[in-house]
Formats: structure tokens, sequence, C-alpha cells
């Protein structure tokens, strides 16, 4: 499938096909984990000793979150919306959380207005859609819009009087931001490359968006302990760094002579929170495509059951299976299928692909003969309106109208003719955009900083985006490397698995306070899978600049041949990796 408005291919016709007629046939919803009587319900009961309690835990233990959750669910908070939006107030107390259920911020004191994240399924969006934001953007907030590491799309800027205009256009656009905030499973991402790759092993981006729109439509996936995230990886050339979520699908192949029928199954991840240093890790099951979304459903239905609703620091899914180990957490999933799990090693399935790095941009062939898709670098993910209408115009004009988001803050053009992909490369440039894996200014990755921020302590967009600039008068690198720049410890960013990665701190220089960094290095994803490690604390920007293109240069002329920063750095202590300084 490459585009939405195209067919099934017969594979997934028999997918949805056997899914929904084997729901039929149990006589109930796929999708269990619900209690005896056929209800899911978040309200309290009582105890043996009489105490209300939620999901086991007194109530009177709960923290401020859950108790604001408890006295109204924020989705049912559209009327207070509607409400500030008369009065154009920002919202305060309980519904600065509540209104985060719709994917509005109050993200004052860095900006004195409302912050909109929307969804988009596996970041694919059509012409019309990027034409709708780029109005939105500059009728109703700040003349911009950012792409995020989760493939979609923030503006920022938004009076409360037009909350309920842009909040009523997604709807009309055919997106929304429901649960983009807040205790919810937020964006879900999918390899951007779905059904365009040659090397994948299976199109997710059905999965992504049954995924989607399951969520939209199960009212008790709004009340988790905390923010929960999904990925579904094909197995193809491009990287959407499934190993950083909660809980991550990968595409993999299993061969004859195996325990089961050679095919196309899923591994599971668990519990990926780069912020915390840790990688999902496989927790040994091989699942059936079409039992994806089946187990992902009782998996977080044992998260909402089993979760810390005491402790927010304690409450993503990482803690549970700390708590439980991987196996427990497996078979309380288990309980709530009407299938086994298969156990399985992952060495008993086919190796995955290497990742090709900067694969999100440049020019490259798709599955589809005679065409190929087009990735175009956006810098640090900013966009303004115009450029968002040229490059749906473009998309339309040259493609299939398709418009490909993903989580390296960037977007792809997919279906081009491959006669037409030079002039529409020529029509990029034009814009301000440029299509070129550039080895550094490719791997460039920035939160959105103080600009609109309250936790970050540097505008890390524009810092990234001048650091980007020196280097590149100051290096000549040959291979691709990923620098992550991150402004607080939430790490939005990623920066612990870029090859170099910087969190913003305030540092003291004489009297004075002034925007600096702690720098990571070594890490990277899915296949060059490392947690970067802390080598340098609290330096000023200034001196980032040349410190950075002084560790890129002792790379490049310490290295073995063809050895990639990873691979380099993997192995040094961090007094080592500090020499590459001097």
């Amino acid at each position: 499938m490459t585009t939405l408005n195209q067919t099934f291919t017969t594979e997934q016709k028999e997918y949805l096909a056997g899914f929904f007629a084997g729901a039929s046939q149990r006589g109930f919803s796929p999708f269990l984990g619900k209690k005896s009587d056929g209800k899911y319900t978040a309200d309290t009961e009582s105890s043996s000793s009489g105490a209300e309690v939620l999901y086991g835990t007194p109530v009177d233990d709960l923290c401020k979150e859950e108790r604001i959750k408890l006295e109204k669910n924020g989705l049912d908070a559209y009327e207070d919306i509607l409400r500030h939006a008369e009065s154009n107030m920002m919202p305060d107390g309980p519904d600065v959380f509540r209104f985060k259920f719709y994917g509005l911020f109050n993200v004052a004191p860095a900006q004195e207005n409302l912050m909109l994240r929307c969804r988009i399924p596996g970041g694919i969006m059509r012409s019309h859609q990027l034409v709708g934001m780029a109005e939105m953007a500059e009728e109703w907030a700040g003349g911009y819009s950012h792409i995020t590491t989760r493939a979609n799309f923030q503006l920022r800027e938004i009076q409360p009087k037009n909350a309920v205009k842009v909040l009523d256009k997604l709807v009309d656009l055919g997106l929304t931001s429901r649960g983009a905030g807040a205790d919810n499973l937020r964006n879900i991402t999918g390899s951007a490359t779905s059904g365009i790759d040659p090397d994948e092993v299976y199109d997710v981006q059905p999965l992504t968006r049954a995924m989607h729109h399951l969520i939209l439509n199960t009212r008790e996936f709004y009340g988790l302990p905390r923010k929960f995230n999904i990925s579904f990886d094909g197995g193809g050339a491009m990287s959407v760094c499934a190993d950083t979520n909660d809980i991550a699908f990968y595409a993999v192949r299993v061969g004859e002579g195996k325990a089961v029928e050679p095919g196309i199954y899923f591994r599971v991840q668990l519990a990926g929170i780069t912020g915390h240093k840790q990688f999902a890790k496989d927790c040994g099951i091989l699942i059936k495509p079409g039992q994806c979304l089946a187990v992902a459903a009782a998996m977080i239905r044992v998260f909402i059951e089993n979760g810390d609703r005491t402790n927010r620091k304690k409450a993503r899914l990482k803690y549970l299976i700390d708590k439980w180990g991987d196996q427990k957490f497996v078979e309380e999933t288990e309980s709530k299928l009407d299938f086994d799990l298969v156990r399985m090693e992952l060495k008993e399935c086919d190796s995955r692909r290497s990742i090709k790095r900067h694969s999100h941009l440049g020019i490259h062939p798709q599955l589809q003969e005679g065409l190929s898709y087009v990735g175009v670098r956006v810098p640090v993910g900013k966009m303004l309106p115009e450029q968002m209408k040229s490059v749906a115009s473009l998309a339309e004009r040259f493609g299939s109208g398709e418009i490909r988001l993903t989580v390296w803050q960037n977007l792809l053009i997919t279906n081009v003719r491959n006669e037409d992909v030079d002039t529409l490369v020529a029509e990029v440039e034009k814009i301000g955009f440029d299509c070129k894996a550039d080895p550094i200014l490719g791997g460039i990755i920035a939160c959105t900083g103080n600009f609109g921020c309250k936790y970050a302590s540097a505008d890390t967009k524009s810092n990234a985006v001048e650091l980007g600039d020196y280097l590149k008068k100051e290096v000549e690198m040959d291979l691709p490397i990923n620098i992550h720049v991150t402004g607080c410890q939430h790490s939005c960013a990623q920066h612990y698995i870029g090859d170099i990665g910087m969190q913003s701190v305030k540092v003291k220089v004489g009297d004075e306070s002034v925007e600096g960094y702690s720098v990571v290095i070594g890490g990277g994803v899915d296949n060059e899978q490392a947690v970067a490690k802390e080598v340098f604390k609290s330096v000023p920007f200034t001196e980032i600049k040349p410190l950075v293109a002084k560790i890129m240069n002792s790379y490049l002329s310490q290295r073995d041949a063809g050895q990639s920063f990873v691979e380099f750095a993997k192995d040094k202590s961090v007094e080592e990796l500090q020499a590459l300084a001097n």
C-alpha cells in the first residue's frame, strides 16, 4: 500500500479478513483484558477493608495527577476548552493537565500561550492535510511548525481563543490531537518507508493505522499511569528507533526447520526509555502479524492495572518490568489473550538487515518499478507555512500527494517518477530545503528548547543549526554521524542515542549564567545499539563548537578504515573519549 487511497494488497486483505473473522467466530472482541462482565472501567472499587481503591491502590495514596484524572477524565474537558476560548483564558490548575488530553499544552513561562501536538499515525499524511496545517500555523499559531521525533507536528503560540478553531480544523482535515499528551498512548510510529522499501520484511502501515484507531476508540486507554510509546519496524533500511519505545514490534522472517511454520512474524521488545539510558529488550515471544494489536492491547491493560499510580517518577513501564521481570509481564499478558504466545529465541529468526544511516535523505528507488522516494532535509524540523504549502504542491505535482514525516525531523515525498526526480530536487532547493544526505547536517536533531519549553535551559534549535554550520567548515566528514541536542533531562531529542549527544544546562562564567551543554558520546540504535557515555559536563555553548569539531577530527585521524563513529567510541573509556578533544 503506497498511498492512503489505494486498495489493500492481497496479503493485507488476507490478514484483515482472518483477523476479524477470527474475532467474529469467538463471539467477543479480540482486544481482551476486560472484566468477566465485559466491562472495563477506571472507577474506584472498595477493598476488603472498605477503603476506596483504584486498580488496587488506595485513593488516599494516589499522586496529584491520578487524583485529577479521578475527579474528571481529561476526555471530558472539551466544554472547559470552549469556556476558556470564549474568555481567551489560559488553562490553570487541574485544567493544565486535562487539556493535554486534547493535545493542548500551557507552555508558560516559555511562551504565554498554547502549544498543539497532533497525531499522524506512522507519520503519513496527504497534501491537503499539510496545507491545512500550514493555514492553522499562519492564522492561529506563531507562523511556523515543528516536525517532532515521533513523526508528527507541533504548532506553537496559539492563543486560548483559537484553541477550539484549531481542534475543529484538525478533525475537518482528518487528523486529531486526542491523547497527544498527558498519561496517554502517544503518536504511533512506524517505518517511514512502509510499503515502498524494496528490502522490508513487512508493510507495517496497516498496523500503525489500526493501532491508532484502536486507541481513539477505546476510552480506557486514556487512563494510563504515565505516557506510553509504541512503534512498528518493518525490517527495512530506515530506522524508526523502535527500540526506544515502551513496546517495539519488529518484523522478522523465520526459515525452514524451526518450531513454527516458515514465514513472517514479529518480535516484541519491551520498556525502552532512553532518557533513562535503557533500550527496549526482546521478551522472547514470536507473534503473527494478525496478533500484534491483540498483544499490544493486552500489554497496555496489564500496565493500566499494575503500573505505579503513587509516584510519577516510577510510573513508566520500565519500572513495572524492573519489579516483575519481563517473563511475568508476558505471562500476565498471555492471561488476557485467547491464544498462546509462542516462545522462541531471537537467534532462531533470520537476522535483521542493517540500518542504512541517513536513508531518510536523498533519492532512493522504491519497491514499485520506475518510482523513487525523495528525502527532504528540514533543518531541526522547522517549517514555515509557505514551505509547507510548497511541499504539498510538489507532492501533488511530482508524486501521489503523499508526504511522510520521519522520526529524524524531516519528510519524504513518495511515488516520484524517476524521470522527475532531478526536477523535484531543484524545486525543493527553491523553497529553502535540500535533499542531500550530508554526513553532518543530515543527522542533526534538536528538541524545541527554551524558545518554547519551560523545562529547557538553552535555545537548542538555534544552537544546533549554528553548530552544524560551524562543523561544516571545520570537519571533512565522510561517514554519516548523528548529533542530538536536547534541552533537559526529559530527552525529547534522545541525546543518549546520538553519536554525539548534548543536554542543555546553565553554566556559570564569571558572574553570568550562560547557555551550555553536557556532552555524551558513543550512542546508537538498532544494530548499532549503544547508550552514550557522559564525557564532558557543563560546557558553555561558545566552547561546544570547537570541542565537538576536535572530537570529530580526532575520530577521522585515529579510526580504522571505514569504521563508524559508534564503533570507534564503543570500547573507549571516558578518559579516552575526553582525550579526543586534546
